[in-house]
């Protein structure tokens, strides 16, 4: 009966995950030791409640059944789980984090020194990815999300501004010319972060109203840190976010463009699954993030930093 409790959890991972080996890794375990489990929930419970191939994975009929009851004993267990360490009120336990791939690295992966130095009973678990991520199938506590937030069930907190601007280096400038309207910049060669979710146009309010371009060039790519090294090489002109390109601003490596043009306000989010009670290590990740990063103005958008 203990080994049967033990792999509800393992079970809700693998079905949630769609695979033994991303379920291995949400829970920390080896893929071995996931397939071990199942086996033996289906041999305890006398029924297959997975159906294996090579290349998929699903439910069988006995499976989606017990699938419903599995998930909401797990949903039942953490909210006690909560509970009992809201009560205790020191953080503790695993913390499972998605940030994006640069502003994790630049931002947030500086901080979890600190952070863990003073709350020593908690561990993190942290996912940096450019590609969203489902939280609750993924097993998350917690996400930074940069940009407008879509219509969902999860519990925002707004840290910081995340202001962006038009940039290109001196090089670039004086080889090709400095754009000052939008005819100009359609001559440049602008780069292109192939993940934003804004889609492919870029948007600018300008002095007579919104204006939508269409960037073109010879540049692509799904990284930030790459457009920036491509941007500082003189290779050709980029919207950026300050905080990647706040310092070479501040240093003169790169130039701000076309200031009459202004960029879309975006916002840094920490975004959370709703709970009955937010576990303590949540609510003081979120509490440490807004002391070091949070403010109208954050270190990355004030040049004397």
């Amino acid at each position: 009966m203990n080994d049967r409790f033990a792999a509800i959890p393992v079970f809700v991972a693998v079905v949630e995950c769609e695979s033994f080996s991303a379920a291995a890794e949400r829970l920390g375990i080896t893929k071995s030791a996931v397939s071990k489990r199942i086996t033996q929930l289906e041999r305890s419970l006398g029924v297959q409640l997975l159906q294996r191939t090579t290349r998929s994975l699903s439910l069988t009929e006995a499976g989606e059944q017990y699938f419903g009851y599995a998930r909401n004993a797990c949903a039942v267990a953490q909210e006690g789980e909560d509970a009992v360490t809201r009560l205790q009120g020191q953080p503790q336990g695993c913390l499972r984090i998605s940030v994006p791939m640069v502003f994790g690295r630049l931002h947030i992966a500086p901080l979890i020194p600190r952070f863990l130095a003073a709350y020593p009973a908690v561990e993190i678990n942290m996912m940096m990815d450019d590609q969203l991520v489902d939280l609750v199938e993924g097993g998350y506590d917690l996400a930074i999300r940069i940009g407008r937030l879509a219509d969902s069930s999860l519990i925002a907190r707004r840290i910081a501004p995340c202001n962006s601007v038009l940039c290109a280096a001196p090089s670039y400038l004086a080889r090709c010319g400095t754009p000052t309207d939008m005819d100009q910049l359609a001559k440049h060669n602008c780069l292109f972060y192939s993940y934003f979710r804004g889609g492919s146009e870029w948007q600018f309010d300008g002095p007579a109203g919104a204006v939508r371009f269409q960037p073109r060039g010879n540049y692509q790519v799904n990284n930030s840190e790459a457009l920036r090294e491509a941007l500082i090489a003189g290779l050709g002109i980029c919207q950026m976010p300050t905080f990647i390109v706040g310092d070479d601003i501040a240093q003169g490596r790169l130039l701000e463009l076309m200031p009459d043009y202004r960029l879309p306000e975006h916002a840094i989010y920490a975004v959370y699954p709703q709970r009955k009670y937010l576990p303590a290590k949540v609510s003081a990740f979120v509490d440490f993030l807004l002391a070091q990063l949070g403010g109208e103005r954050p270190y990355w958008d004030t040049p004397d930093r």
